[in-house]
């Protein structure tokens, strides 16, 4: 029996795809003015920079699964610091594409926030996959 799994392995690409939406959707959120009033409720409630942690991290774990399984040997052997890399990166981005936002600003302590979330959560998401657990889980599809 093929494991659930196998179709995409065979379709790299499909590791790709949420790491461009994902982007395109933190891109979309950092073009409005006003996010707050855009977003619910249970966002505003939230601290900006706990929003940041967990945005980033989110984006880590993408990139790391991306890299792990879909970038050949060389990015799997360097999928954690690719990642954190990589979420780092997009977020000074994203901090720079926020300047010229009117009347939304650039914030150093952002970007800070987003490398906290990336290590946090990619280190998190490694640990977890690569525990000895899931390893024979993934050997065995049980």
């Amino acid at each position: 029996m093929v494991a659930w799994w196998a179709s995409w392995h065979d379709r790299p690409w499909l590791y790709w795809v949420p790491i461009a939406v994902y982007a395109g959707l933190i891109f979309y959120l950092s073009s409005l003015p006003y996010p707050a009033k855009e977003l619910p409720s249970l966002f505003g409630q939230l601290n900006d920079k706990l929003v940041h942690v967990v945005e980033y991290g989110v984006f880590a774990i993408l990139l790391y699964r991306a890299c792990r399984w879909a970038a050949g040997a060389w990015g799997a052997e360097r999928a954690w610091w690719l990642a954190i890399v990589g979420a780092v990166f997009y977020g000074l981005t994203d901090e720079l594409h926020q300047s010229f936002v009117p009347p939304r600003m650039a914030d150093h302590w952002d970007v800070v926030a987003d490398a906290l979330g990336a290590v946090l959560f990619s280190t998190l998401w490694r640990k977890v996959t690569e525990s000895p657990l899931m390893v024979r889980f993934n050997a065995t599809g049980r």
